[in-house]
């Protein structure tokens, strides 16, 4: 995993950089280990319910989670914005996905 070492080196030379790298890793963390327990349910969701395509059922999660951010009204547990970056994340691969 060369590229790690060499983020790791980079950083190095910016002031929070180190802090940069640990969030950015831990958020990467949580993806993986959500797509193991949910699979790909946000990019790919099985529609019984809802017709939108992936993008915009992210969308949805998205404005979801400001909402809950916005009034303060998030659950125990819950850290509604490292999955509102890890939504933004996924957005991001659907939209690469779908190109």
């Amino acid at each position: 995993q060369m590229w790690i070492t060499d983020l790791q080196l980079i950083a190095t030379d910016a002031p929070s950089g180190q802090k940069i790298l640990n969030e950015t890793l831990d958020i990467a963390e949580m993806l993986i280990k959500k797509n193991i327990s949910y699979g790909d349910s946000a990019l790919s969701p099985i529609r019984i319910f809802s017709q939108a395509d992936n993008q915009e059922q992210i969308k949805i999660r998205i404005d979801d989670k400001i909402n809950r951010i916005k009034n303060g009204s998030g659950f125990a547990g819950d850290n509604d914005i490292d999955d509102m970056i890890g939504y933004l994340i996924l957005l991001k691969i659907a939209k690469a996905n779908s190109n």
